[in-house]
């Protein structure tokens, strides 16, 4: 009698249905949580700024305009375009820093021997727990002897010398998964680790690189206390130092050409999550899995 029931057609699959429809509708209700500051934040910036903080607060303006945008672009003293070429290239530089400097620690800590390997990659990851205030003083002091104040060089240089344990640590455990046989194999045909590093792993490492590139490229660009400590000329700030140049201590802010250029300066993060989002997902999904 059950199985005659539960053989009924559309019986078996109702709960299913329900169960998937309810956690969408679960799903959609926090998306919509989530997303509302930034959908707010755009109708600010269509908004008159009469209407910001006096009118209702509705998402729907009553008086559309664009004016926020124009103005804000080219209401400081340097254009915000400059304010996004600065951005980008301290961004890419220290992107590329990152991803080469920590793909060769990773590779030595994955694949090699050395001595004292395992001292080297414990007192590594416990720079993972030092806060970067600590460090903070040492480094303007080291940057201001060298001259390097008020130039991008103190946010791109150390990148290249492997600060970031986290990506160090996402790539080992990556490398870690890739079969040593490989190794083996090339080191019986003449390879050296440099080869072997070169020919093998990164090419087998694409999704992890991927997923490290795009991390320290969304952190670089949205990096507001570095940009803050270093640079003091408008001419070399960037977007979120020039975020800040909206606000005004004496209370004249332009908040709706603040919301225009925050709109904007959203815009290379979501086109990056949105044409590798595969990479990224994948390089995070099998990170520490053997294959």
């Amino acid at each position: 009698m059950t199985d005659a029931v539960n053989d009924m057609p559309g019986r078996g699959s109702a709960y299913p249905r329900l169960n998937s429809t309810l956690r969408h509708a679960l799903l959609i209700a926090v998306c919509i949580v989530m997303i509302y500051p930034i959908l707010w934040m755009l109708s600010g910036s269509l908004r008159p700024a009469s209407e910001l903080f006096g009118g209702e607060a509705g998402l729907i303006p009553s008086q559309v305009t664009l004016s926020a945008y124009p103005d804000g672009w080219f209401g400081l003293q340097v254009t915000f375009g400059r304010f996004f070429a600065n951005s980008l290239i301290i961004s890419v530089l220290a992107t590329i820093g990152n991803v080469l400097a920590a793909s060769l620690v990773a590779y030595a800590f994955a694949r090699l021997r050395f001595a004292g390997q395992n001292f080297w990659f414990a007192l590594m990851l416990g720079t993972l727990m030092l806060p970067y205030h600590v460090t903070l003083i040492p480094q303007y002091v080291l940057f201001r002897e060298l001259g390097w104040v008020n130039t991008w060089l103190p946010l791109i240089v150390p990148k290249y010398f492997a600060v970031d344990a986290f990506f160090i640590f996402l790539m080992v455990q990556f490398f870690r998964g890739i079969p040593r046989e490989l190794d083996e194999a090339a080191r019986m045909d003449g390879c050296s680790a440099w080869r072997i590093y070169r020919k093998i792993i990164l090419p087998l490492s694409m999704p992890v690189l991927a997923t490290a590139a795009i991390f320290s490229f969304i952190w670089t660009w949205e990096d507001f206390f570095g940009p803050l400590i270093y640079i003091s000329e408008m001419e070399n700030y960037t977007v979120q130092l020039g975020l800040r140049s909206f606000i005004d201590s004496s209370g004249t802010s332009s908040w709706n050409e603040l919301f225009a250029m925050s709109i904007l300066s959203l815009v290379p993060i979501f086109l990056i999550f949105l044409f590798f989002q595969r990479l990224l997902i994948e390089g995070i999904a099998t990170t520490g899995m053997k294959r």
